[in-house]
């Protein structure tokens, strides 16, 4: 089973990706692990994504369709996989559609974390304000201004993946302001249909 999540930043993505990794055995894989993983492994798709990244550049769709093929071919006999972080564009999403086809894999399910903006930030303030009052740290783009900036970047680009996958038919949306083990579940009833 390949599946998508979709939401904004801070909705629980990592989270529910990390559940299903654990309960169904399959593969979680992120755009931002496998830059980092290839940049070291001196694989000639490694030295591609260091000399972009080192430069300071975007990696290109190329690049991360090279890296997500990489993954799908050396752990092909996975349990599925989990898209955390792509596509997160149109254009990627007619990429990956064209690289599962051309692999005789199929996207089985594109799951989306519909959550309010106004308590998802709230939500992620009171996260970052609970990390501080217990003695850790909150992450550095945990505050106000950076959350509008992601979430303003992730309604002009992502959003209109939802379209896209409602129109072919494989869009579910679960509410992803419920507790986790409810968004869990929710998840697991969307996957069985």
């Amino acid at each position: 089973m390949n599946i998508i999540l979709l939401g904004p930043p801070g909705a629980g993505k990592g989270t529910q990706a990390s559940i299903l990794v654990k309960e169904r055995n399959m593969v979680q894989l992120s755009t931002g692990d496998m830059l980092r993983a290839a940049k070291t492994s001196g694989t000639e798709m490694g030295k591609k994504v260091a000399a972009v990244m080192d430069a300071g550049n975007l990696v290109t769709d190329e690049i991360v369709i090279g890296l997500i093929r990489e993954q799908l071919e050396v752990q092909k006999d996975a349990n599925g996989f989990i898209f955390d972080g792509f596509p997160r564009t149109l254009a990627q999403a007619d990429a990956l559609g064209e690289l599962l086809a051309e692999m005789d894999e199929a996207l089985d399910h594109v799951i989306e974390l519909e959550v309010n903006e106004d308590v998802l930030v709230q939500r992620i303030l009171g996260r970052a304000a609970e990390a501080v009052a217990a003695g850790g740290t909150a992450r550095a783009d945990d505050n106000e201004e950076s959350l509008k900036i992601r979430l303003m970047a992730y309604y002009k680009q992502t959003s209109p993946l939802i379209g896209y996958y409602y129109a072919k038919g494989d869009l579910k949306s679960v509410d992803g302001l419920a507790s986790m083990e409810d968004v869990a579940g929710s998840i697991k009833a969307a996957l069985a249909t």
